[in-house]
């Protein structure tokens, strides 16, 4: 009765699994869960031992070989334990078709996230090359979307390809609705391609203080499209991408000194000797300034109302509020000295002729700042 029993169960296998007998089916899932197993070990032994062997050099190639083992290589490795043990057995041609799609599937989708994670590799270590490289490498986002777009559509081309598709029809069609797309969408294309631009070329970058026209502020994030500045009264400044390409940007990040341009009147009436003694009196008053040096000081020009004197000096920093207080302190010993001299600062002045009074000449002298 028993030998009846195995011998009907044996029958209902064949018709169950068809071609294929039990021992077919332990057979293939036993290289299944070989193939597992070697997988774990391979993974908790041999490239935990490499990661070791990559934390003592000073390459990071090494490590990222390692780090895509990991990411990429295991899960190969399962799909290829699985492939076998499926292969083993006798299918159909409607499941081996079935296997052949998916494997092409899996073949194409590790190829693009390896293609992809290759390029940001490059990109990080190019970016990091540069000054202040980690901060550029945040800006990276924008770059890989764009890269990725174009890596995974190349990809689903090559898998169509192979599945059948008839991709040139198809690309033919892409290109007719992309030249349609284009000529819609050329402002937004127009800002992508600068920012291109801006990443590769660098006009300016996160945390740089510019001045595009009248507008003047920080970079706080640059956009696929846009670019955002937060202005000096706090409010935040929007700039597509193609705007800021084709304006004079003024980048004061590179700036290391300040050459500083200003002038000094003295009223008509001011002596020959005084006259010429200011020139070396406003000398003196740049040169007590530790930070600023010292170019020239002329008597420039006669003036509406006051004889003007120019003063260059250079402040050893690019640092607006450092200007400001030497700009101050020099503008108090000029004070200092004049008041010690009795030199006089001009202000506006008007001479008034009246008529019949040729020798007693009246004069208005007018102060702004006085009602």
């Amino acid at each position: 009765m028993f030998e009846n029993f195995l011998k009907s169960l044996t029958i209902n296998f064949e018709k169950i699994f068809e071609n294929n007998t039990l021992e077919d089916y332990l057979v293939a899932l036993g290289i299944v869960v070989s193939g597992f197993v070697i997988t774990r070990i391979l993974r908790a032994i041999v490239i935990k031992q490499l990661r070791r062997l990559t934390e003592a050099t000073d390459t990071d190639i090494d490590d990222y070989i390692v780090d895509s083992i990991g990411r990429f290589g295991v899960p190969i490795l399962y799909f290829i334990s699985v492939y076998v043990g499926v292969k083993y057995l006798t299918l159909t041609d409607m499941i081996n078709e079935a296997i052949r799609v998916a494997t092409l599937v899996v073949i194409t989708f590790f190829s693009i996230r390896f293609i992809s994670s290759v390029v940001l590799m490059l990109l990080r270590t190019y970016v990091r090359q540069q000054e202040n490289g980690e901060e550029k490498v945040k800006q990276l986002r924008g770059v890989m979307l764009i890269f990725n777009l174009l890596i995974w559509g190349a990809g689903l081309l090559v898998l169509l390809d192979n599945l059948g598709v008839n991709v040139t029809a198809m690309v033919a069609g892409l290109g007719i609705g992309g030249i349609a797309i284009a000529l819609a969408a050329q402002n937004i294309l127009g800002d992508l391609f600068n920012y291109f631009v801006i990443f590769f070329d660098r006009p300016f970058e996160i945390g740089d203080f510019i001045i595009v026209d009248e507008k003047l502020g920080t970079i706080e994030a640059i956009g696929i499209k846009t670019t955002r500045v937060k202005s000096l009264s706090g409010e935040q400044l929007v700039f597509s991408n193609s705007d800021l390409t084709s304006s004079r940007i003024h980048n004061f990040k590179r700036m290391q000194t300040r050459r500083i341009v200003f002038s000094v009147g003295v009223i008509y009436q001011t002596p020959l000797e005084q006259v010429k003694e200011i020139p070396e009196i406003l000398k003196r008053a740049v040169e007590t300034q530790e930070l600023a040096q010292f170019d020239r000081a002329h008597f420039k020009a006669y003036g509406d109302s006051s004889l003007n004197y120019e003063i260059v000096y250079i402040v050893q920093s690019a640092d607006f509020n450092v200007y400001m207080n030497v700009q101050q302190a020099i503008n108090f010993e000029i004070f200092a000295e004049f008041q010690q001299r009795g030199i006089e600062f001009a202000y506006p002045t008007r001479t008034l002729y009246m008529a019949g009074q040729t020798d007693n000449n009246q004069e208005e002298k007018t102060n702004p700042y006085e009602s």
